[in-house]
């Protein structure tokens, strides 16, 4: 009788597609691994949900840390329908990044923009959904080249490594099996920036959560209004309050918060672990428009 063997689940994705086929290919030719590829975000997203949907769920992601630059970079060039707007830089903070996904359940204000009429998913913003919604998925991030910077935005998103796209294949499997067992990957170099970055990260998280205690307990609500990407009007009508009297809160806490736009006190918020007000069942409005 043959010994059966456990295998590992793999979901590769990378809108290059030759790339993410010859990967797939690759690791297919190991005897413990299932790999699907997935060329997208929301292709991603609706993998991993059919997965789970047929008990077949995915154990590793490997995500290409550049996934949707060339549509969003397009995308940014036209209005979006999110409530809040996105960063030219895409500099704010990575909670900030995600959007809706109706496969996973997760949703963020001011997420990315949008592609054709679809939501498009970066590389990071996969990673934080997917750790959200399936937590038992362990991710690696695939990167062109080293980034101490992001490197750090992506374990701070729910990665279990980050892997040069050309290393070795064996160096790969080697990942693959380790972040099974609980393990972070980082190549050498990247370990001290990490750090740094981290340490950094904590730092402005204490700042933020500081200037949010300064905050009087209506500019609090008002500032998880805003987080959850309602518009003065909506505000208004939430707390029972006139417009002038939101816009007067809204002014003070962006004073308060040391900062010169919604975006931006948004972005500080989630740094200080501030959520968005719960909207179940609520029809209210995003940035003007219906919900």
């Amino acid at each position: 009788m043959g010994v059966s063997v456990v295998r590992i689940r793999v979901l590769v994705v990378d809108d290059h597609r030759i790339f993410a086929e010859s990967l797939a290919a690759a690791l297919a030719a190991e005897p413990d691994v299932d790999v699907a590829a997935a060329g997208s975000g929301p292709a991603a997203l609706r993998c991993l949900e059919r997965g789970a949907a047929e008990g077949r769920r995915f154990d590793v992601m490997l995500v290409d840390a550049d996934l949707g630059a060339t549509a969003v970079a397009a995308a940014r060039a036209t209005p979006a329908p999110a409530a809040v707007p996105v960063p030219a830089d895409g500099s704010e903070d990575v909670s900030q990044a995600l959007d809706f996904s109706p496969t996973l359940g997760f949703a963020r204000a001011g997420g990315p923009p949008y592609a054709g009429g679809t939501p498009t998913v970066d590389g990071i913003s996969l990673v934080a959904g997917v750790r959200s919604a399936q937590p038992t998925v362990r991710t690696v991030v695939l990167a062109e080249k080293d980034d101490p910077r992001r490197a750090a935005l992506a374990l701070q998103a729910g990665a279990s490594g980050w892997v040069a796209k050309d290393c070795s294949l064996q160096r790969l499997l080697a990942v693959i099996r380790g972040v099974l067992r609980d393990e972070t990957h980082l190549p050498p170099a990247l370990l001290t920036g990490v750090l740094r970055e981290l340490t950094a990260a904590r730092r402005h998280r204490t700042e933020s959560e500081r200037l949010v205690e300064s905050l009087t307990p209506r500019e609090r609500e008002v500032l998880r209004c805003m987080v959850a990407g309602l518009g003065r009007k909506a505000v208004a009508e939430r707390l029972f309050l006139s417009p002038h009297t939101v816009r007067t809160h809204m002014q003070n806490v962006l004073g308060k918060l040391d900062v010169h736009s919604t975006l931006a006190a948004v972005a500080l918020a989630r740094r200080a672990g501030v959520g968005p007000v719960d909207l179940a069942g609520d029809v209210v409005e995003r940035g003007g428009q219906p919900a």
